[in-house]
């Protein structure tokens, strides 16, 4: 994983036809950082997201990149509300098939992850059988547990219940400290940590 990724947004901006969804964005995210992106629902706090993954393009501006930015989705995970998971899988299996091309932490084995993330007794169970809650726990595990430096978050306790809020609070604590974290939400208890604040609506 590289210890000096950072990125740089300069007077970035996005829209869908003829409106704006943000504009004049000048940022710079930096590791060992938490970031959160707030705004109303529709606000484009998702649509800032994509753009700094690189799965959409900023109509305006640009963002520098320590690397190319064709290599930039090999330094980044990710976990949304809109992430399919492969059901016909177990979780472990799917984890196992999401290591083979997005390498997992060296300091933890799959054993490990699976009983940190709450599933060690459903790890050979299909996907499928799995409750919404431990389907957000599976999702969150491929994302923090991904040896890269760069994790984005949309809304990361979505079907999570109160003890999922706080497996979440001390996963990032123990596994993000030498990461950028950028996470949209507006809910306290999935951002109270963060460094920053980015308020989309500012941006507008």
């Amino acid at each position: 994983m590289m210890n000096n990724y950072s990125i740089i947004l300069n007077n970035c901006g996005k829209k869908f036809n003829r409106e704006w969804i943000f504009r004049r964005l000048n940022y710079q995210f930096d590791i060992g950082k938490a970031y959160a992106i707030t705004g109303h629902n529709g606000s484009g706090k998702s649509t800032l997201l994509q753009c700094i993954a690189g799965n959409m393009n900023f109509n305006e501006g640009d963002m520098q990149l320590p690397v190319v930015a064709e290599k930039h989705f090999q330094h980044l995970s990710i976990c949304t509300p809109y992430l399919e998971l492969i059901e016909e899988m177990t979780g472990a299996e799917f984890l196992a098939f999401h290591s083979s091309f997005k390498p997992l932490t060296k300091h933890q084995t799959m054993d490990e992850i699976l009983l940190k993330v709450g599933l060690s007794k459903a790890a050979n169970k299909q996907i499928s059988k799995y409750s919404s809650g431990m389907k957000q726990r599976l999702k969150l595990a491929q994302a923090i547990f991904s040896d890269t430096p760069l994790l984005l978050l949309d809304e990361p306790c979505t079907n999570l219940d109160k003890e999922g809020y706080s497996l979440y609070q001390n996963l990032i604590q123990e596994n993000c400290t030498n990461k950028i974290v950028i996470i949209c939400s507006n809910e306290e208890a999935e951002i109270h940590f963060c460094n920053a604040r980015i308020h989309i609506n500012d941006y507008k």
